[in-house]
């Protein structure tokens, strides 16, 4: 494997050659098929995630029943909260589609935040952007379910999207994940998901488990987020 693939992550985008390619020594490969559980909620932090292919959730169980909380892309990054105060972790991780990982040693990862400053203030700043969305999802909480939704498609574009001939691709997320990020019910999800399929700005290909953003301008509008 290449230094090449820590591009992907806006994480090590300032990081210096010696770290990435220290980095790389260090790193451990891990596959997982869907369904699996890459994370379980309550086991001690002891590594941190860089997802290299592949989508995940975030979620937390209540007894039987299991929250989304938030869903991850290729180039995104978890377990740091676990590793850094030294505590069981709050969340499960599950697979969403096969997925690729790169894994860092919870010693490794905090030895090279000592030795390179610029990651250590990139990880600052990306731990700020996730609470700054969460404020975000917090000021929409009373905004229609639409607008809501919106709000979700439009931030997964804006993260993990790919330009095609079709649109601005994301996974295909169950409904149910969707619903739970978005705090709406899931016939609501539904509904909406429908009504922007007939509105032409998105296509949902489930064969290849793709949706399409077709119209991500009148998206944007919906969300309130231009």
């Amino acid at each position: 494997m290449q230094t090449e693939v820590f591009s992907e992550f806006p994480l090590l985008s300032t990081a210096n050659p010696q770290t990435l390619e220290w980095l790389l020594n260090v790193a451990i490969e891990h596959e997982y098929p869907v369904g699996r559980a890459v994370l379980m909620e309550d086991a001690w932090g002891n590594a941190v995630y860089f997802m290299v292919s592949g989508w995940v959730k975030v979620r937390r169980t209540c007894g039987d029943d299991a929250v989304t909380l938030a869903i991850l892309g290729r180039g995104d990054f978890f377990g740091e909260m676990a590793i850094l105060d030294e505590s069981p972790r709050s969340t499960d991780v599950i697979a969403l589609s096969s997925v690729k990982l790169l894994s860092i040693s919870r010693e490794r990862f905090i030895q090279i935040l000592f030795k390179d400053p610029q990651l250590h203030h990139r990880m600052l700043q990306l731990m700020v952007r996730r609470l700054r969305q969460i404020n975000q999802r917090l000021q929409i909480r009373s905004s229609p379910p639409a607008v809501k939704l919106a709000h979700t498609l439009v931030s997964l574009g804006e993260s993990y999207g790919h330009e095609s001939g079709k649109g601005k691709e994301i996974f295909n997320i169950p409904f149910k994940d969707l619903a739970d990020v978005t705090e709406i019910g899931v016939e609501e999800t539904t509904k909406i998901m429908e009504k922007l399929h007939q509105k032409g700005w998105i296509t949902i290909d489930n064969a290849n488990n793709i949706i399409y953003i077709i119209n991500f301008k009148q998206l944007m509008n919906l969300a309130g987020k231009v």
